[in-house]
């Protein structure tokens, strides 16, 4: 027999759960949080001696006590109800369909502080009554951690006590305590918003400072309740949330955040960026499973190493699982041509000519010092060997139209030297054409361009425009919207077999929102609803978002499950997608300990609702594993599943139930998204980093001024970790003329 927290379920009818915000009471809206425990529901019933204590307080709140009992998860149930009645007698009910069930854990349970206002109006009027509440808040909190004994006891030693913590936490936010709060606040003792890492001796601590204010004792008898569990002091939790986070990511440098940053192909394609990005400030290392195959990952993942060993930088290695996520498919690849074009004004004149760099075929990118505006690559090792600064390339673009480069700058690069040239007139520039070199009127030397990449293939999609997504992954012919409907693929069945018409759908992470107008077995229409005003690009392999359809994702998908296969043998941390419940952290639980993963980092992304709902039990479960745990605020995905204007509480509803469980967290997605992109960060990027140093980890995502920004962020760290600003005061001159 299984019993469940039905108390929890009717605590979030009371619009006063929490006191703070609606995102908070979605944890436990939906679905009750089912915690077992091993004690016998009768050795309960008969422990309602515990509460005596509390029943004399009854005029400050009501107390109600429920426990459910579920048998094994099937329709048959025992319930066990003890509820205070108004003349303060403890009062049991016990129904049952069979009695005779060997097996038994025991009961979780809530006591709940009722919302009655005109209860709660009262301001205490003496310590007394404010130290009898928080001695019930403190039983109470003790009360779910017995009751939750067995779960607690399936916890690995490593995460047992932040497994109790959280418990106490889930128990003092399931109470009304907002009147006591203002309490506490009024005569400066504790403060119930920051005390999640350390409950139990928080609220020790604050009853001993209430009765060493009082000068007699309420009840001789009454010895206190700060001993039972002390030994869990506040430097013991905070001494394991350190610990905790420098078994996921390693130890703190200069006591700051640590900065993970996202690669890819990039890495490898540049012989010194792993090193350079090292040395700016990065600590770990994240790459994401959804691109690119093991032989890239393979040669990352070597320079990593190389690069951290040799700059005596300890560096960890985070590879992404891509789960189900829903993404656009590949699209057929534009042509082979490249366009320059300066920077002109309002009016059409050349404000910067367009800096491009020149160098021999299979050279690599640029050096990351230099931020060029196009790259060319030119197969002729003579035609460069001639070129020298002030020096005018000459060529008939694409168009045939004559353009012109002057060498401005010279590079040495890893087989040979490369240039910086200025472009003053636009250009488009295609595989095979001719450069030369005008000397006395004649062409000294020739070289031809190679390895033009193709264009970005994309549609561009407005409001009121019809959107037409396919099955069929192997057309990938892109239609315009001047040709007919715009048509993308998408090779998930999940997305065609789960939504509705009518249903709300967004794209790259939220860039783009339209609503599905019909759906068949191979097709979806959909209506665009939301754009920019110029209309906004859509391109292969982005997001999609479906917030308001119940799809039925798999735990781990097959790709990942042979993905694992390789992570668990060359990076330190796994990350698993789009976890949304307790099922998801068993699969994973079984393939990892199929592989005998033991020491492998484990980071739950939260990026769905159900994710953000099953949190804590999801924490709970995981723990069962002797696994470093941590948990990723994957916004991008959060912010499109639950709305936009509700992710600041979701992530501090996240931060909370993560210091109470002593997790590290990871603070993802667009931090400073414009610095990264365009070299200038916006003022709301610098406050989002603010934000975020209370994460253990902030992300970064690739982009153009990767360096620029991790320099930035690893500034912003450094200084807020060991410069105090501090107020300079003068003394105030007063002055008695008169004028």
């Amino acid at each position: 027999m299984k019993f469940g927290a039905a108390s929890l379920g009717p605590i979030t009818n009371h619009a006063s759960y929490c006191g703070t915000n609606p995102t908070e009471a979605l944890l436990l809206r939906d679905k009750p949080l089912h915690l077992s425990c091993g004690l016998d529901a009768k050795i309960l019933v008969s422990r309602g001696k515990m509460f005596q204590g509390l029943r004399r307080h009854k005029q400050a709140f009501s107390l109600t006590f429920i426990v459910s009992a579920i048998r094994n998860g099937k329709d048959e149930h025992e319930s066990i109800i003890g509820a205070y009645s108004d003349d303060q007698s403890l009062t049991i009910s016990k129904s049952s369909h069979k009695a005779n069930d060997t097996t038994k854990e025991s009961v979780a349970s809530s006591l709940y502080l009722s919302e009655d206002h005109s209860q709660h109006a009262k301001i205490l009027e003496n310590h007394g009554n404010l130290l009898d509440k928080l001695k019930a808040i403190h039983m109470h909190a003790l009360a779910m951690e017995q009751w939750n004994a067995s779960r607690l006891k399936q916890c690995h030693r490593r995460h047992a006590m932040s497994a109790a913590n959280l418990i106490h936490y889930l128990a003092l936010r399931s109470l009304d305590v907002d009147q006591i709060k203002d309490d506490l606040s009024s005569v400066g003792l504790l403060n119930l918003e920051t005390i999640n890492p350390y409950v139990i001796a928080s609220l020790s601590a604050g009853i001993q400072m209430l009765e060493n204010l009082k000068s007699t004792s309420l009840d001789g008898n009454d010895k206190g309740i700060t001993s039972d569990k002390s030994e869990f002091t506040r430097s013991m939790m905070i001494d394991k949330a350190n610990s905790n986070r420098d078994f996921l990511i390693g130890p703190l440098q200069d006591e700051r955040t640590h900065i993970m940053v996202t690669v890819g192909r990039e890495a490898i394609s540049n012989e010194t960026f792993i090193n350079d990005v090292l040395k700016t400030g990065a600590t770990i290392i994240r790459i994401n499973c959804a691109h690119g195959d093991p032989s890239v990952w393979s040669e990352i993942i070597r320079r990593v190493k190389m690069n951290s060993q040799m700059l005596e930088k300890p560096c960890r290695i985070l590879m992404d699982l891509a789960g189900p996520k829903l993404r656009t498919g590949k699209m057929k690849p534009g042509p082979c041509v490249l366009k320059i074009s300066p920077k002109k004004n309002a009016h059409g004149n050349m404000i910067n000519p367009a800096h491009v760099w020149i160098a021999p075929k299979g050279a690599g990118p640029p050096p990351s010092h230099v931020s060029p505006d196009a790259v060319l690559y030119v197969d002729a090792q003579d035609f460069l060997t001639k070129l020298e600064i002030g020096d005018t390339i000459k060529f008939s673009d694409a168009r045939g139209k004559k353009r012109s480069l002057k060498i401005s700058k010279k590079f040495p690069v890893f087989n040979g030297v490369g240039f910086m040239a200025d472009c003053t007139k636009t250009c488009y520039v295609e595989n095979g054409m001719e450069l030369y070199i005008k000397a006395n009127k004649k062409r000294a030397s020739f070289g031809c361009v190679v390895d033009v990449p193709p264009t970005e293939t994309f549609v561009r999609l407005r409001v009121g425009d019809l959107l037409v997504i396919t099955r069929d992954s192997s057309n990938e012919e892109l239609t315009s919207s001047k040709a007919g409907t715009p048509r993308v693929t998408c090779s998930s069945g999940y997305l065609f077999d789960s939504v509705k018409p009518g249903e709300p759908i967004a794209f790259d992470d939220g860039k783009i929102w339209g609503v599905i107008k019909g759906t068949s077995i191979s097709e979806i229409v959909v209506s665009i609803t939301r754009a920019g005003p110029r209309g906004t690009k859509l391109g292969p392999e982005k997001s999609i978002n479906i917030p308001e359809s119940k799809i039925q994702y798999e735990g781990l998908t097959s790709k990942d499950i042979v993905d694992l296969e390789f992570v668990g043998s060359h990076a330190d941390i796994v990350g698993i997608s789009f976890v949304r419940n307790v099922n998801d952290i068993v699969v994973l639980e079984q393939e990892l300990k199929k592989r005998k993963l033991e020491h492998l980092g484990i980071v739950l992304k939260i990026e769905t609702k159900d994710g953000l709902k099953n949190l804590a039990v999801m924490i709970l479960e995981a723990m069962k594993l002797p696994n470093p745990l941590g948990i990723m605020i994957a916004r991008g995905d959060l912010a499109v599943e639950c709305g936009w204007e509700q992710m600041a509480d979701i992530q501090e509803q996240i931060l909370s139930i993560c210091s109470a469980a002593h997790v590290p967290v990871i603070w993802a997605t667009q931090v400073l998204e414009s610095l990264v992109k365009t070299g200038v960060p916006t003022r709301a990027e610098i406050t989002d980093v603010a934000c975020g140093r209370r994460a253990s980890c902030i992300m970064l995502n690739k982009g153009k001024h990767i360096l620029e920004a991790i320099a930035t962020l690893d500034t912003i760290l450094k200084s807020s970790s060991s410069t105090k600003v501090k107020a300079e005061v003068k003394p105030l001159v007063l002055s008695n003329r008169l004028s």
